[in-house]
């Protein structure tokens, strides 16, 4: 769930956004504000390198959190310790996981289940969520197959692009 994205400003930090959860193994992003140019360009990585990643924008993070059926997880420079709370969070239900881009409310503090830092210093909330991902999914996605029309096969040297067959 990314709150606050402001399109004119934020579009290529909440792109990043999507596209690191999608590579590190998130099923789908939220976004509070619509946004029909984020929502096609994420679609068109979709079609093109495969999987089932979902995207949606306009979704109020209220209703978002409320509906949600697993645990909350905000990404904040002021929760507690990754490596402290990710024995804690549970791998048998679904995660949310709430990035902000501006400052969030405060209810976003007290609604989570979990307040996560990663660091203790100002960075990006790209690198935030990268880093959680990783470290929960025991960096189990970033080579996964997504079956996709197109496979980026890591090399020492060059950049190869295989076309699958369909």
């Amino acid at each position: 769930m990314r709150i606050g994205h402001r399109p004119e400003r934020d579009k290529r930090v909440t792109t990043h956004v999507a596209l690191s959860s999608r590579a590190l193994g998130a099923k789908g992003i939220f976004v509070d504000t619509y946004d029909e140019v984020l929502e096609g360009n994420i679609r068109s990585v979709v079609e093109r390198f495969g999987g089932d990643y979902t995207i949606k924008t306009g979704v109020s993070w209220k209703e978002a959190v409320k509906d949600f059926k697993g645990k909350v997880v905000h990404l904040t420079m002021y929760g507690q310790a990754v490596t402290d709370a990710l024995p804690k969070i549970p791998r048998d239900e679904d995660i949310m996981i709430i990035v902000g881009a501006e400052k969030v409310p405060a209810e976003v503090y007290q609604r989570a289940d979990f307040n996560v830092s990663v660091g203790n210093q100002p960075h990006s909330e790209i690198a935030a969520l990268a880093i959680f991902l990783d470290r929960f999914t025991e960096g189990k996605a970033l080579y996964s197959d997504r079956h996709g029309k197109l496979t980026v096969v890591p090399n020492e040297r060059g950049k190869t692009v295989v076309e699958n067959p369909e």
